[in-house]
């Protein structure tokens, strides 16, 4: 049995950690069929070679879990008496007894702190530079040198992009350095004029008056003995939002947007451990050197400006003359906490080169790169200093190619986003590419340049489209033997990873906003495309730096724009702080943000209730946003909003239970049960005389009773109905969807698939998904579309928004049958699609405890079924057959075939080939 995928929950990457307290995970493999842990124990020291020996010494041991009997993988608490030392490295190391008593460990795996306890101490600013008397104050946190942050913010004092370097002289004998760093907007390092890593948009973005992120580098390998530099560009982000002469989303219309700060501001701390046992710090202070970018302008809706002429090439490497260069000055920086990293970078995938070209027009070239994605775009192009190029990005083209916003309100987009160079004609191609920016396009567009030379134009050699997006490990694959269905998964597959950055966005283009709903409805789907438990543990922290002190919990966070009504305060977004912490137990195991987020999600429910009309309906936010017509509000919000929170108060009570707070778990459960009684004394109908059946109406036209399959779907999905009104109420939704038509917004389609999905009704599904006219997703693709747009209409503003995308969800848990029993998969079930046309489907889920496949074979004229699965190790599977009465051959890989019968097949860890004779489709 070998341990593996070792890790700490809710840190990415873990040369930061800052937390007093963490918890460990780890998966296992084995090719034995009744393979089990047994116990396990979990050491932790500072020093690698203590645990290379069998039986460490015990005064080595920083912390030790000691043996401890279960199967537990994941959510291993470590807390060390004394907390973690600042600036530290630590080794830990799983073993694990299996089910014979044979002992196994795993690698060796590291951390190294950063200062756990700086939040009792704030980071040097101006107070010591301008006010030195003030030091007296802070005498206390002079005398904790250890704990206690030692660089200083520095800039130039001005909010428009800047370099700074810092020369520095290394002996030999160095055996590691380690750079905690922060720039605010974004930042991009170099060491010796190497990228110090491959993220871009460091760092992530925070509400900066609560919390700044830094990150960390482990750099040993780009520094040399004698001269080093560090250099650092710094871009606006959304810190110090730079409009200039573009577009810009937040200050649209009424410019109420959130401007953090007005300095552009950069940290760094360079820890050096040297051979001798010598620790050494390169902090940023006055000594660094700064001065101007060429970057003169950096809007971060894909605008930027860059002459080339002012570049100072070799600025951020050993031998420059930085003598005009003027120093630094210590600045009082953004007032939030500096906390790391935790959640994923944002780096930069596949490449996307042009499937078409067009010139319109002499001096103008438009490129396809064939797939819309949220993208950085490069270039490369040579021609005469002071050329200038413009670079213009786009969802939709006009018939010769250059590029369209179909929406008219958003005109500006079209003319006003656009980036600017100008060339050094220095000799040769000179590459650029965007540093502080990113957007949504299929199609470039370049004027000033040309395919050819001789034109009297810049030649441009080459455009490209550089996939951006969360560096959140890879999941799931998925394919059918239905074409369209393969294009469609396509869509949502590029949809969904064009919307993760440091946080969940539903567009990377027109809005880039933080905001809420998605984050929850689309969780589902999201986590067979990416582990988003680490960034989804961010977005609970931008949740809490955002909630009000009433308790409200706006629609966005970070929340950039003030937006007023309901696009302020609606539960189906704010629910997300009662909603996530469920989601991260259920597929991640993982329990450790409840603690955190409970004070909080008690006072959203107090604050909610004091929303609640006609005894606990709550009635004031958007409804079912995005039905019947783009910006409809209002529909079915007693029913949506009711339900959500009498789901929110489940969740509180599953926190509540979690935390050991019997008392108010059952003031919760109380709380919800009123409400449960509420909801269906006004919305549920089982005396109208022209249906035969009970259901549930939306009190839009009140006193009409309507009977939409939303409403029913929300009632089923969130367990309100009673059981003897069930299959009434399921029969009422069957009744409202059975021509095929979505009826839904963007909040209960989610519901909608679901219950469709729990009805058995995948032929439903698939007439929805292929309409001829809009509700529909095959209307998109057949006209062209790579990724899901705004609303149900041919053409949007925004042709990359993934909150249509909840049928993601669909076709993994009712297509390829995929579904989660106990959390973390460590139990799931399998429900092949035998009712329905598909006749062959084949995926996989790397899950928390291993990858798990489906192969799913028919052959129609025989009424064969071949079904190949893959369970992990450490999880169990519950194979659904197609009849009561089923006989099958199951094969376990490595052991002799098996008869089994039923309805349901149990199986243990392994790979299996199935098969069932005799059903005919």
């Amino acid at each position: 049995m070998k341990p593996f995928r070792c890790g700490i929950h809710g840190f990415h990457e873990v040369l930061g950690i800052d937390v007093d307290e963490i918890r460990f995970y780890w998966a296992l493999e084995s090719d034995d069929e009744f393979a089990a842990q047994t116990a396990y124990r979990v050491v932790l020291t500072t020093s690698e070679q203590v645990l290379n020996r069998e039986v460490p010494w015990e005064e080595d041991i920083v912390w030790d879990s000691q043996k401890v009997f279960g199967d537990a993988q994941r959510d291993i608490v470590c807390k060390p008496q004394n907390g973690f030392n600042s600036t530290c490295y630590y080794f830990w190391r799983a073993t694990v007894w299996d089910h014979a008593g044979r002992v196994y460990h795993s690698a060796v795996n590291h951390f190294f702190t950063a200062y756990p306890r700086s939040h009792l101490l704030p980071p040097w600013s101006m107070n010591q530079t301008y006010m030195p008397h003030s030091s007296l104050i802070f005498r206390t946190w002079f005398e904790d040198e250890p704990n206690r942050w030692k660089a200083v913010w520095i800039g130039d004092g001005s909010d428009k992009p800047l370099y700074l370097r810092k020369s520095f002289t290394l002996p030999e004998g160095l055996s590691k350095g380690i750079i905690f760093v922060s720039g605010l907007g974004h930042f991009n390092l170099t060491v010796n004029g190497e990228p110090a890593s491959d993220h871009v948009l460091d760092p992530g973005w925070t509400n900066y008056h609560r919390t700044v992120q830094f990150t960390a580098y482990d750099i040993t390998s780009t520094l040399q003995e004698g001269e080093n530099v560090l250099g650092a560009h710094i871009g606006n982000g959304f810190y110090a939002g730079d409009q200039g002469d573009r577009f810009f989303w937040p200050s649209y219309e009424d410019n109420t947007f959130v401007r953090y700060g007005n300095e552009l501001c950069f940290f760094a701390e360079l820890h050096l451990f040297h051979q001798n046992g010598e620790h050494s710090v390169v902090i940023s202070d006055p000594s660094w050197r700064v001065r101007k970018s060429a970057t003169t302008l950096a809007n971060i809706y894909a605008s930027e400006t860059h002459d080339r002429r002012l570049y100072p090439f070799g600025w951020d490497s050993p031998c420059f003359d930085d003598s005009s260069w003027i120093p630094a000055k210590p600045l009082t920086g953004p007032r939030g906490r500096l906390r790391y990293q935790s959640q994923p970078p944002v780096v930069l995938y596949e490449i996307f080169e042009p499937v078409s070209t067009k010139t319109p027009r002499p001096g103008v070239v438009c490129f396809d790169l064939g797939q819309n994605a949220s993208t950085i775009v490069k270039i490369s192009v040579e021609g005469e200093a002071g050329s200038e190029i413009v670079v213009r990005y786009a969802e939709t083209t006009y018939e010769d190619g250059t590029v369209c916003m179909p929406d008219p309100l958003f005109k500006e987009f079209e003319y006003g986003v656009y980036s600017k160079i100008l060339i050094s004609g220095s000799g040769g191609a000179e590459i650029w590419s965007p540093e502080f920016s990113f957007t949504s396009a299929r199609y470039i567009q370049v004027e000033g340049v040309s395919l050819e030379p001789g034109h009297g134009f810049p030649v441009i050699h080459s455009a490209v489209g550089q996939h951006v997006s969360s560096a959140s490990r890879r999941l799931g694959s998925m394919k059918t033997d239905k074409d369209d269905m393969n294009s469609l998964l396509n869509a949502l597959y590029w949809t969904f990873s064009s919307n993760l950055f440091s946080y969940h966005t539903d567009c990377p283009q027109i809005e880039k906003f933080g905001w809420l709903e998605v984050t929850h409805l689309l969780a589902p789907a999201t986590q067979y495309v990416r582990e988003v438990e680490a960034l989804y543990m961010k977005i609970l922290d931008d949740i809490l730096d955002a909630q009000e002190p009433s308790g409200l919990v706006p629609t966005m966070a970070p929340e950039i724009r003030y937006m007023c009504g309901p696009l302020h305060d609606t539960v189906t977004w704010g629910c997300a702080i009662c909603f996530l912490p469920d989601i991260l137990k259920r597929y991640y195991g993982s329990t450790h943000v409840i603690s955190k987020v409970y004070p909080a999600a008690v006072r959203y429910m107090e604050y909610m209730r004091t929303k609640e009309r006609k005894g606990g309906l709550i009635e004031h936010g958007l409804g079912d946003w995005g039905r019947d017509i783009a910006f409809a509000f209002g529909n079915s919000q007693a029913n949506i909003e009711t339900a959500v929170y009498h789901e929110c108060l489940k969740c509180v009570e599953m926190m509540s239970r979690e935390l050991s707070l019997l008392d108010e778990a059952e003031r919760f459960r109380q709380w919800a049960a009123r409400i449960y009684d509420v909801y269906n004394q006004h919305l549920l109908v089982t005396d109208d005389p022209d249906r035969p059946y009970a259901y549930y109406t939306s009190l839009d036209n009140y006193p009409h009773r309507d009977r939409t399959a939303v409403d029913q779907a929300v009632a089923l999905q969130f367990g309100l109905v009673p059981e003897k009104y069930r299959d009434d109420v399921m029969k009422a939704f069957l009744d409202d969807v059975a021509d095929g038509r979505i009826r839904s917004g963007e909040i209960g389609l989610r519901y909608l698939f679901n219950t469709l999905a729990d009805a058995g009704r995948p032929d439903i599904v698939l007439q929805m998904v292929r309409q001829e006219e809009h509700p529909s997703y095959m209307r998109f693709l057949r006209r062209g579309e790579t990724t899901l747009l705004e609303f149900w209409q041919d053409e949007c503003r925004s042709k990359c928004h993934d909150m249509l995308g909840t049928i993601y969800e669909w076709f993994y848990a009712a297509v390829l049958g995929l579904k989660i029993v106990q959390p973390a998969y460590k139990a799931f079930s399998i429900a092949p699609p035998y009712n329905s046309e598909f006749d062959f489907v084949e995926g996989s889920v790397d899950c928390p405890y291993g990858v798990i496949k489906v192969r799913f074979e028919r052959e129609r004229s025989t009424g064969e079924i071949c079904i190949g699965l893959k369970i992990p190790t450490s999880s169990c599977a519950t194979l659904e057959l197609p009849i009561e009465s089923s006989s099958v051959e199951v094969r376990r890989e490595g052991s002799e075939a098996r008869i089994a019968d039923g309805k349901f097949v149990d199986l243990r860890q392994g790979t299996y080939l199935i098969r069932i004779t005799g059903v005919v489709g």
